[in-house]
């Protein structure tokens, strides 16, 4: 019996997570943490410190990015000429950013395992900052194997969406 194949369980798991890994916010959302993760743990800060300052950070990032989609929404026509009400462009804004959270999911988790002590600070606080140039390369991955790319593409890609993270590796290192 033949081995699955790899790309077609990333493609399982892909639309599985779609509505919150594999979205637009979620992918801003990861740079976000990545960059906020590198500033406040930059100076030796405990990970208890940097998971409260990135979490208040992202809760205030996603409600505006909410409240902008919201307001940006009231007033359109839907598909079928109805005019969008205040309810609809809140559920529709909400549905749209709900991957900006999403993405804080695993960097928050592994800050937490610092927080109590399942693992060291200084090691929660790298981890977490690597965390998110991992699941950049495999969000550039899956963009460029959904779209029927070579896997030389595929790396590219991976390769390309995970420099954004890198930028904040090499930052806290030279902050550090």
């Amino acid at each position: 019996m033949p081995s699955p194949d790899p790309d077609h369980s990333l493609l399982r798991l892909h639309r599985v997570l779609r509505p919150g890994f594999g979205t637009e916010a979620a992918v801003y959302g990861t740079i976000l943490m990545s960059g906020l993760i590198a500033v406040s743990s930059a100076h030796g800060e405990t990970s208890a410190v940097v998971l409260i300052t990135v979490g208040i950070t992202v809760l205030v990032f996603w409600s505006a990015h909410v409240y902008a989609g919201t307001v940006a929404r009231v007033g359109d026509e839907d598909a079928t000429g109805q005019v969008i009400d205040v309810g609809t462009a809140l559920r529709r804004s909400l549905g749209h950013s709900f991957g900006m959270l999403s993405s804080a999911a695993v960097p928050g988790a592994i800050l937490l395992a610092g927080t109590t002590r399942v693992i060291p600070d200084d090691l929660a606080n790298d981890l977490a900052l690597w965390s998110g140039t991992v699941i950049l390369a495999l969000l550039g991955y899956i963009a460029f194997l959904r779209r029927g790319s070579s896997l030389t593409v595929r790396i590219a890609g991976a390769v390309g969406t995970a420099c954004f993270g890198i930028v904040f590796v090499i930052l806290k290192a030279l902050v550090h």
